[in-house]
């Protein structure tokens, strides 16, 4: 079933499972480095470095749950390449151009709509 792009359905998917593949592992990674900061050491440590430790946890964090809603935001595009409505905007249905999806295969707003929802 064609969606309701030009994009190439079967590039779609590869473009999207490819991102997922890669954000999964860097969400892995992140999640693994966070754990690595609870270790304690025998290092003297300067009491100016002691919020050092929290800040990276912080951090560390932060990056996973962007990266955690950098997959949601792709797992939404596959649904809707599976719904035959990828490559419509989810707020206009207005299509979204080949070029965007290229650059970004998860987007769900057109350029106009994106730029408007970061004012």
């Amino acid at each position: 079933m064609k969606g309701a792009c030009d994009m190439d359905e079967g590039k779609a998917r590869e473009l999207l499972q490819s991102e997922r593949t890669e954000v999964a592992s860097l969400l892995a990674g992140t999640e693994k480095a966070a754990g690595i900061d609870d270790q304690v050491s025998d290092i003297p440590e300067d009491f100016g470095d002691a919020g050092l430790p929290l800040t990276a946890e912080a951090n560390d964090e932060a990056v996973a749950g962007e990266l955690r809603e950098r997959l949601d935001a792709i797992d939404r595009a596959l649904a809707r390449l599976d719904a035959g409505t990828y490559g419509r905007s989810v707020l206009s249905g207005k299509p979204i151009p080949d070029e965007r999806l290229e650059a970004d295969p998860s987007a769900e707003l057109t350029i106009e709509e994106a730029r408007a929802a970061a004012r």
